[in-house]
């Protein structure tokens, strides 16, 4: 049984389940500059994948009474993770993955640059972004028309770069899993970008008397024109986000289906953010929930937790535990920068940590190494009271961005 600990030195607690997990100084830091703010509810919880982000801390989970901080959600709003079971089992792919790989990446564009939408979107992604997301988004573009919206539907069904990523996945009875991770791609990037600079302008304008210890925690207040917007804009990205996994793991599916035997999917699939706001009852009190790197699991609630390349990821049950605000990790976390990974490591040692996992060994990937990520067995057991492990999944394709 785990158990959070307190980080010290701040106005509101911090309870971390960080035990046998290291917790850089900067993070503990930033920790406390956000538990400084005045608008914080009961407490800051901290996942065991924790590191530095900007503005907020990557792996925490921040409630907040009548307030959003923008860049306490980040960017890459309502990233996440999608994962289904299939009725394959591992004898049924085949000796070589190579081919697999190969038709994954031309039926899902990948990364950041030209190859990371389509230039002239599908029919299924001009299906699902045409109706909802479409009226939607032209509103809030309307009322904000420096946020460019143009690659929206053109990008639905990408994955980008980054830690994003696309796996074929074999579970502990030997069960393919495909599972893939991304987000609101370059229009949620827009829109976080643009919210969080007006956040900014917004603090410096008011005469409230309000001090924070990082401009990057500037705020909106519940009642004030662009907090309405703010939450209109999130919840735009944060359900493009899951129409984009949605889509992709249709397209994910069919490369599969041209290089296996038929097969069928188990009822339930998992679809979960994990970057994003969420209104929530917690401790006697309706508040926004900011999630930054952090799932929801509450009891008896579905969630996944990715390791790093060529580590194992896990789909767990939640527990619904109450001063985690019934969440857990998002993943293994980031033990060092991007830079400091390509200071540190080689392409010889990349080749080996990947090991049996059809994937990218090229140098342009190395900060994505698995030696640059938390050790995610020491992750799952700091949150055992948070999850439980039910399927432990091993990659063996690996599609990055």
């Amino acid at each position: 049984m785990s158990g959070y600990d307190t980080i010290e030195g701040a106005p509101a607690p911090i309870k971390a389940w960080t035990r046998g997990v290291p917790v850089e100084h900067a993070a503990q830091e930033q920790l406390r500059n956000v538990a400084s703010l005045p608008f914080i509810h009961s407490h800051i919880a901290v996942m065991p994948d924790v590191h530095y982000g900007i503005g907020a801390t990557v792996g925490s989970v921040i409630p907040t009474k009548g307030a959003i901080v923008p860049a306490a959600v980040g960017v890459d709003i309502g990233c996440g993770m999608m994962a289904v079971e299939t009725s394959l089992r591992a004898e049924d792919l085949p000796d070589h993955l190579g081919a697999i790989r190969a038709e994954i990446e031309r039926k899902t564009p990948v990364g950041n640059g030209p190859g990371g939408d389509f230039k002239d979107a599908p029919a299924s992604a001009a299906s699902a972004f045409r109706g909802d997301l479409e009226t939607r988004l032209e509103a809030i573009l309307a009322k904000h028309p420096k946020i460019n919206g143009a690659k929206a539907p053109r990008q639905l069904g990408t994955l980008g770069g980054g830690n994003h990523f696309i796996e074929l996945c074999l579970d502990e009875r030997g069960v393919v899993w495909v599972m893939l991770h991304s987000g609101s791609r370059g229009t949620g990037n827009l829109i976080g970008t643009y919210f969080i600079e007006r956040a900014r302008e917004e603090l410096a304008r008011r005469e409230l008397g309000w001090h924070v210890p990082d401009k990057n925690l500037a705020f909106f207040m519940e009642g004030e024109p662009l907090f309405d917007d703010y939450v209109a804009a999130i919840g735009w990205a944060q359900d493009y986000a899951r129409a984009n996994r949605e889509l992709m793991m249709s397209r994910v599916l069919m490369a599969l289906r041209e290089h296996v035997r038929p097969f069928q999917l188990a009822k339930r699939a998992v679809n979960c953010h994990h970057n994003y706001v969420a209104r929530e009852r917690h401790f006697g009190a309706d508040v926004y929930v900011t999630r930054k790197g952090a799932v929801r699991a509450g009891e008896g609630e579905l969630g996944i937790i990715p390791g790093s390349m060529g580590a194992k990821s896990f789909i767990v049950r939640g527990k619904g535990n109450p001063d985690s605000f019934c969440t857990c990790s998002h993943g293994a976390g980031r033990a060092m920068s991007r830079a400091e990974a390509k200071r540190r490591f080689t392409l010889e040692d990349h080749v080996a940590a990947t090991a049996g996992v059809e994937c990218r060994k090229d140098e342009a990937v190395i900060d994505e190494t698995p030696m640059a990520y938390k050790d995610i067995d020491a992750v799952m057991a700091a949150q055992a009271d948070l999850v439980e492990v039910v399927h432990t999944l091993r990659q063996v394709v690996c599609v990055k961005g």
